[in-house]
């Protein structure tokens, strides 16, 4: 087997959803010529799938009254626990507005501001004034002061990336899909682009660029249980991470949304509680006010989605055959809001579950949903490690979430770091002139032959990769969950060192020929472990909670000790990452309370004595 094609362009992107897209927007418009690949078609990008909105201090509602980049600033940082970069944070607040805008231009419909005074969903009296009537208003999201995610009914992932995609049509970008990179061509220094596999025919193909930016979104399905596509395996962050070279940022940072639909793990959107919707438990008692007076169901993910897991802990979750729940109430919003403003749930509920949410209870418990870490960059978009790499998106830690992100901030941060990144990266390449190194790209694809030869001849062993992607999925859900210890994430480390070990003995049952879905997942695998391995190492050295790192034997934050950023390395022939550290610039905000969470809840129990 050798590489039948060899393509040659300015920008290489590898995944075409909304990062990726508005990236290869803006570098063709400087002139460039642009190619994405991706897994699957842009339209079956996981960007389809967000729900609730973007965030953006519009100000045009009449709950966002008095909202600006100041305040979308602190309450990022806030979700954050102050685990961000605030420079990042500042510049994504800043131009999200702008992008939003654009967004519309290109023919998103937002929802609009409708004039008048209205009774909410969640029973609050408001007005929207005239001078505000049709431009794009926002709902209420977790963690922030105002309402500012902007939305599309609850499908704005869907209107985005099908709006972004007819632009990237429109402008004759090539996207070849059903395409995956399955390693980086590089020298040590520099990044020369990708050695991909066609997933059609199982032909590998050269791709070089002068930049080459990795888009490839999360690594939810490391989980197994996830509200991530099973496309979502950190295949861009893995091959990047397999260069010794580019360092993975905060990979312990790993996100749980408080409400995924058992058992299939779909998302019920956050907007479902930014409308007015209820968490009750198994008595069908609202409880998250207990817990958290000020916010309730609307302190961030992170919190929720501990209080869920404690609250289930003392007896009070439904049981079931697939595990104890909770239960999302929005009955009380009325159908017209819920089959039109909520209408994409609505629809899965009916769908998955036979349940109509305008008059049942649709059982809800927290699951893996988002990877704040990824290919560590700067400011730019520029990984560190490789000349001529960036990220963006899901896959980089770029890194304005820190260790919890705000709802409806991702999906903006698709668009908005696209815009900005995007820019940086045609500047980039508009001065850089490499010459390829032939000799260094056959090498390239003769290691990635071999590696598939010796997968289809069973030379390795005979390893099933299916069982230990399995025992991967269960280590981390056992052991990296929302509520870690010391015990229990040695434990992890020491089975997925053993997993990563036995990873190198796979081989295939079928014939490994052609479009092989076999030997796609044993070439993933081992990539898919050694990120795990990061995400497990990484959590047992850090020893504090912050954000969505709730470690159960070091519950306080430790910002003496651990206002930093973890930078994981995966050195040739290691058993483990090799774990550094950066400090955490906090440039505006200094840390301090929250809000909400833990300490928060305690002040109001003081003050209520």
């Amino acid at each position: 087997m050798s590489a039948k094609h060899t393509h040659i362009t300015d920008v290489l992107i590898v995944g075409a959803g909304l990062a990726g897209e508005r990236a290869a927007v803006e570098a063709a418009a400087a002139g460039l010529d642009v190619v994405i690949l991706s897994l699957v078609p842009p339209r079956r990008s996981h960007s389809t799938a967000a729900q609730g909105g973007m965030q953006a201090s519009l100000a045009n509602s009449a709950m966002g009254k008095g909202d600006s980049p100041d305040v979308h600033f602190a309450d990022t940082v806030k979700g954050s626990d102050w685990g961000c970069d605030q420079d990042v944070a500042r510049l994504f607040v800043e131009k999200v507005p702008i992008a939003i805008r654009q967004l519309a231009y290109w023919g998103v419909p937002w929802n609009r501001v409708k004039a008048g005074k209205y009774k909410h969903p969640n029973g609050m009296e408001l007005e929207d004034t005239k001078d505000k009537e049709g431009l794009i208003t926002a709902r209420n999201f977790g963690g922030t002061a105002k309402w500012r995610t902007c939305y599309t009914s609850d499908g704005t992932g869907h209107t985005v990336q099908y709006t972004m995609d007819s632009v990237v049509c429109k402008m004759g970008i090539a996207v070849h899909d059903r395409m995956e990179a399955i390693s980086l061509i590089h020298d040590g220094v520099n990044c020369y682009g990708v050695v991909a596999r066609c997933l059609r025919t199982g032909d590998l193909i050269v791709y070089l660029a002068k930049a080459t930016v990795i888009a490839s979104g999360g690594a939810g399905r490391l989980y197994g249980a996830s509200t991530n596509a099973v496309i979502c395996e950190g295949t861009g962050t893995a091959i990047a991470f397999d260069t010794g070279v580019v360092p993975l940022g905060n990979m312990e940072a790993v996100q749980f949304h408080p409400t995924s639909m058992p058992p299939t793990c779909i998302l019920m959107t956050e907007g479902a509680r930014g409308d007015g919707g209820y968490l009750l438990d198994k008595n069908e008692y609202r409880f998250m006010p207990d817990y958290e007076p000020e916010k309730k169901e609307l302190a961030s993910r992170d919190v929720v989605s501990r209080r869920m897991v404690q609250h289930m802990r003392k007896g009070l979750g439904v049981e079931t055959e697939y595990g104890p729940h909770l239960w999302l109430d929005i009955r009380h919003l009325g159908r017209k809001h819920v089959w039109t403003n909520l209408r994409e749930i609505a629809n899965i509920a009916m769908n998955f579950l036979g349940l109509d949410p305008a008059v049942d209870l649709v059982p809800v418990r927290p699951t893996q949903h988002y990877t704040m870490g990824g290919i560590r960059t700067n400011i730019d978009g520029y990984a560190y490690g490789l000349k001529g790499l960036f990220a963006i998106g899901e896959a980089a830690c770029w890194d304005m979430h820190g260790f919890n992100r705000l709802g409806g901030n991702s999906l903006a941060e698709t668009c908005t770091a696209g815009m900005i990144v995007g820019e940086q990266v045609a500047k980039y390449t508009l001065g850089a002139a490499p010459a390829f190194n032939y000799r260094l790209v056959d090498d390239a694809v003769k290691k990635d032959e071999e590696r598939i030869a010796n997968l289809i001849a069973g030379k390795n062993g005979k390893e099933n990769v299916y069982e230990l992607r399995k025992a991967m999925e269960e280590t981390l859900n056992e052991h990296v969950h929302i509520f870690r210890n010391g015990p229990s994430l040695e434990t992890a480390v020491s089975r997925l060192q053993e997993l990563h070990q036995r990873a190198a003995h796979l081989g295939l049952r079928s014939s490994g020929l052609g479009a092989n879905p076999e030997l796609a997942a044993a070439l993933r695998l081992p990539g898919m472990i050694r990120l795990s391995l990061a995400i497990a190492y990484g959590a047992l050295m850090r020893t504090e909670s912050r954000g969505s790192h709730a470690r159960e034997d070091y519950p306080k934050r430790d910002d003496v000790n651990w206002l930093k950023r973890t930078l994981a390395y995966w050195k040739a022939g290691a058993e483990l990452p090799t774990l550094d550290y950066e400090p955490v610039k906090c440039t505006e905000m200094p840390p301090g309370d929250r809000g909400y969470g833990e300490a928060s809840a305690r002040n109001a129990a003081s003050k209520e004595k």
